[in-house]
């Protein structure tokens, strides 16, 4: 799962850690693939079991596993052990029981005692000119000649590459939907330096878009963006410059700037340790004022407004309870350590960025899917201000999965009260695949989603 600020993440980690010195029926398997730490990935792809589901199985970053999914949001990890793929639940490492057996490369596959055929799709692999940059992109469209919805994905703040790893490209053509996807600049086959800038990254999603329309030519319909996480911000911002852009989905994202995540993240540190009263909430906001400042600075302001809030509230309980994106960690550590670690990383974060004025006037209709459990990108306040603009008439639809964490995936909490995130929200996939194809929602129930603003 991606954090918004991966600096942030690490520089976290690097100072924290200083300073802490049914079985398949066998006779009808296919040939089973070699064993233990075998290179998996000529398997990813997508295939029609008996039974009529689709099943996508997808690259990870360890060559010797896989992750399959189905489009009821079910999914797991594959890896061999002992000699044996085990598929493991969600993102957990708990054994869920499903068995699979791959054939030799390109054959079919056993899922849980169905059988699978591996589809064909119409691929086109492409090179393009982003804003200064080359970009490596594929487009993906069913078999044939018909005219097909095409989405084109958005990345978030991950710095691998969407061309190898993003399950759309698999999963998402089984309903008839194309998908083009391209690594981001300074990620896998492009040029250029990885950014967290924006304006550039929507620069960069417009050129794919048009890239997507050329290949694809008379084959592509209805197009459009998908963002998730940090592409909430890029993908309406790419729709507002690309007039051929008509539609948005957005997920998990916010509609609040870039300081809103480590602030929000605080309000959930304290209301779960017990601290949620006004008060506390009104002084840990002095606080995330303050490292919001040095952390949107690169360290250059805001040391004399952290010594404030540090002489006022240092010693009071809720103070050890605050963690966010990046606030407890500035608070408890000197300037000179944190110049240390941004020095590491600079990424030309768009910390000034508010997406409200694109939201307010862009006219290309937006669906945003929101995770009402969401600790990585807290919802409420997004929740608030999307249902204002629905009812004020802007063309947005926004829906909440009420128990979802971000990535819209559901969880459970292990011992240590840590999450285990176990799949993908149900009805999750289906609502995107609906709105790209159709631009409505027309499918209700989608698992426990509710709408919050825009019509039905």
């Amino acid at each position: 799962m991606n954090l918004f600020l991966p600096r942030i993440a690490a520089l976290t980690a690097a100072l924290f850690a200083a300073a802490a010195v049914q079985a398949a029926d066998t006779r009808s398997a296919p040939k089973a693939a070699a064993g233990k730490g075998a290179d998996l990935s000529c398997h990813v792809g997508a295939y029609r079991l008996d039974d009529g589901r689709a099943l996508a199985l997808g690259r990870i970053d360890d060559p010797a596993a896989l992750r399959w999914r189905l489009l009821d949001g079910r999914t797991g990890k594959l890896a061999n052990k002992d000699g044996a793929l085990v598929s493991t639940l969600g993102w957990s490492d708990r054994a869920d029981g499903v068995k699979v057996q791959l054939g030799q490369c390109g054959e079919g596959i056993v899922f849980d005692g169905h059988r699978g055929e591996r589809l064909k799709f119409d691929i086109v692999d492409t090179t393009f000119e982003g804003a200064g940059v080359k970009l490596r992109g594929r487009l993906v469209l069913p078999a044939g000649q018909d005219k097909v919805p095409v989405v084109v994905m958005v990345h978030g703040s991950e710095n691998y590459s969407g061309v190898d790893l993003y399950y759309q490209q698999h999963l998402f053509p089984t309903e008839g939907v194309g998908v083009f996807v391209y690594d981001k600049r300074g990620t896998g086959g492009s040029s250029g330096k990885y950014t967290q800038n924006f304006h550039e990254l929507s620069d960069d999603a417009g050129a794919a878009l048009r890239e997507a329309l050329r290949v694809g030519g008379a084959r592509v319909g209805r197009i459009g963006y998908l963002g998730g996480s940090q592409g909430g911000w890029v993908a309406p911002l790419a729709a507002s410059k690309t007039p051929q852009a008509q539609f948005v989905e957005v997920g998990f994202g916010l509609a609040d700037g870039v300081l809103a995540e480590d602030r929000d993240q605080v309000v959930l540190d304290l209301r779960a340790a017990g601290f949620g009263d006004a008060p506390t909430l009104r002084k840990a906001r002095e606080l995330t004022d303050a490292t919001g400042l040095i952390a949107s600075t690169n360290g250059k302001r805001g040391w004399k407004e952290l010594d404030a809030a540090r002489a006022k509230y240092s010693k009071q309980p809720w103070w050890k309870a605050v963690k966010g994106e990046y606030s407890g960690m500035i608070a408890n550590h000197t300037p000179a350590e944190i110049a240390a670690e941004f020095a590491k990383y600079d990424f030309e974060v768009s910390w000034d960025y508010d997406p409200m004025p694109v939201l307010r006037t862009l006219k290309t209709p937006q669906l945003w899917m929101l995770g009402g459990d969401d600790i990585e990108a807290p919802s409420e306040e997004t929740q608030k201000r999307l249902t204002a603009l629905g009812r004020a008439g802007r063309p947005i639809t926004s829906v909440v999965f009420p128990q979802a964490d971000h990535g819209i995936l559901e969880f459970e909490k292990d011992a240590k009260g840590e999450r285990q995130h176990t799949r993908t929200a149900e009805g999750y996939v289906r609502m995107q695949l609906d709105w790209i194809k159709r631009g409505t929602l027309d499918g209700w129930p989608y698992g426990t989603a509710k709408q919050l603003a825009g019509p039905k």
